[in-house]
């Protein structure tokens, strides 16, 4: 199976075909409770997340969600 291309916060990445986003943020070695996405230019509420799937030429920009106060 080939592998397509994304872009994550400028960089090139790959993944399988139909990766949905959630997974795919978990391959990258994110916890997908704790980010907020921008999928090809618009911020992507979390209720899409599990049927997103990655296709080729996707951007995406994947921002931490920091605690404190």
């Amino acid at each position: 199976m080939s592998e397509i291309a994304i872009t994550v916060n400028g960089e090139p990445r790959t993944c399988p075909p139909q990766t949905a986003l959630p997974q795919f943020l978990e391959q990258m070695g994110l916890n997908p409770r704790l980010v907020a996405v921008e999928y090809n230019g618009e911020i992507l509420h979390r209720q899409f997340w599990d049927t997103t799937m990655m296709q080729s030429g996707d951007r995406l920009e994947v921002v931490t969600i920091v605690g404190g106060g």
